[in-house]
């Protein structure tokens, strides 16, 4: 049988150069052939060239910072398999460590495969990833401006942050533009106001009383600028993200669908992770590669610390913030989860928690094409139902009750209890509910509404007449009139 081709290559990644080693191919002898070259264009070009007359089959490189970025994007699609590594899976020695053994070293370890690569997704995935990070970037530069300009209004004596919910609404930010054009009739400031906080019109009025001086103007002037241009280029990379979710409109659909996340959060997972769930083996491997599990650090026989690492911080960041919208609702099976572990492990712990739960239903889903079953806040009861009843038996026992405990019967299995002699034949007193007329004269049919009223000002408890109908044989009148009154609930609206 024809074995496989093989020759692999190893490159050290830097700013300014690559330091490149290519091994014989597997099981041949040969010379080892090693390079360097720079990273311009024209020389990553010729690099590509280089592998590909010496046969290059896979080629193992570091994830340097984001140097490695335009040597992925050379020679992806020019070599067959391309990894990326984590240096610190495969660092050197101290003290035999050169740029060209560290060629050499990934080269070998890649040969005898025992490398794990990282998961790098398809361009269309990383473009989306690209804007969706960025996107992150300048709301988190706009929460900073937004910081600012409140800081600029307290030097300035200006109090709109203390009476007002939101600075930057449509009332305050009409406050703030009227404040850089120099107006100080804090009363006719203040009409700005709109909604709920026209009522607080006189606290409005002492919080714009300020000592606001030219200097403070203009930074103000410039800060309100900066920030509606930076919003104005938010709201288009926002579109342009729409566009390019549309081809993934079905996965999103079914995203949205589980509790805690939106269509934002949809957007920013998908971006993460892509749609293709096969690169994982596993929903765990998933969960340690976002760094939504426990960390694991042993010595000795010791366990060190149970930290979560570092990893991908964007998806961690987005699905602990779905975690914490899914506790909000309650009835639901994550909400139940999050107050289950919250009382023994704490807050942080328990979101967490939650969060991992929400990557393993995200990869299920993404991989089986299925959309999102809810089990309900007594699903967890339901599986431990015997220790649940065992636990909470021994709680009252504790605290001086005995307890037995007793299986419902159903409807089928309930006996049936005959009617008393008594109840036989005797016809319903029913009280007409205050403020409503009596409309029986109008459909025709006897009225009890004024014997009832009779019997309770005689006091006796009883309509009159019916002292003399005969409990064991009711006549045909009382029997007609107790059908009517029964199937027509009309009467009494």
């Amino acid at each position: 049988m024809k074995q496989e081709y093989r020759r692999c290559c190893g490159i050290d990644v830097h700013k300014k150069s690559v330091s490149v080693c290519v091994l014989p191919p597997e099981g041949q002898q040969g010379v080892v052939k090693r390079e360097k070259f720079r990273t311009f264009l024209r020389d990553l070009k010729r690099l590509r060239a280089w592998l590909k007359s010496c046969k290059v089959t896979e080629v193992a490189m570091e994830s340097t910072g984001q140097y490695w970025r335009p040597l992925w994007n050379i020679l992806e699609g020019a070599i067959p398999r391309l990894v990326l590594l984590n240096p610190a899976h495969v660092k050197g020695l101290a003290g035999r460590k050169t740029d060209k053994r560290d060629a050499e070293w990934l080269a070998r370890l890649q040969e005898r495969e025992q490398l794990r690569g990282s998961f790098i997704p398809p361009l269309e995935i990383r473009e989306l990833r690209e804007l969706t990070r960025t996107r992150v970037h300048w709301l988190e530069d706009s929460n900073r401006i937004k910081n600012r300009i409140a800081q600029v209004c307290e030097a300035g004596n200006i109090k709109i942050s203390s009476v007002a919910s939101d600075l930057f609404g449509r009332s305050g930010r009409r406050m703030l533009a009227a404040l850089v054009e120099g107006k100080r009739d804090a009363g006719w400031m203040a009409d700005y106001a709109r909604g709920k906080l026209r009522s607080r019109r006189d606290q409005l009025q002492m919080a714009l009383e300020g000592t606001l001086s030219q200097h403070q103007r203009d930074l103000l002037d410039r800060l309100l600028g900066q920030l509606n241009r930076l919003e104005t280029e938010i709201a288009q990379l926002t579109r342009d993200i729409e566009e390019r979710v549309a081809q993934y409109g079905e996965a999103i659909a079914r995203l949205i669908g589980i509790p805690g996340i939106d269509r934002i959060s949809a957007w920013t997972i998908l971006a993460e992770i892509g749609t293709d769930m096969s690169v994982f083996p596993d929903a765990r491997r998933l969960a340690s590669w976002a760094a939504l599990c426990p960390g694991n650090r042993e010595s000795g026989g010791k366990q060190m610390s149970g930290k979560t690492r570092k990893g991908n911080v964007y998806l961690r960041r987005i699905l602990c913030q779905a975690a914490w919208a899914a506790t909000n609702q309650h009835g639901s099976y994550l909400g139940t989860l999050y107050r289950r572990i919250r009382g023994r492990r704490g807050h942080q712990k328990a979101i967490m928690a939650v969060a991992h739960q929400l990557l393993t239903i995200i990869f299920h889903m993404l991989r089986d094409g299925r959309p999102y079953q809810e089990l309900g806040s007594g699903y967890y009861d339901q599986q431990r139902k015997p220790e649940i009843t065992r636990r909470l038996v021994e709680r009252l026992e504790k605290l001086g009750y005995q307890v037995t405990l007793e299986v419902p019967l159903t409807l089928d299995e309930a006996p049936q209890q005959a009617p008393a002699p008594s109840e036989i034949g005797t016809a319903p007193l029913l009280k007409r509910k205050r403020g409503r007329p009596c409309k029986c004269a109008d459909r025709g049919i006897a009225c009890l509404h004024k014997q009832r009223s009779s019997a309770e000002d005689s006091g006796d408890g009883e309509a009159p007449g019916n002292s003399e109908i005969n409990p064991e044989a009711p006549t045909q009148a009382a029997s007609q009139e107790i059908e009517l009154l029964r199937f027509d609930p009309g009467c009494f609206s």
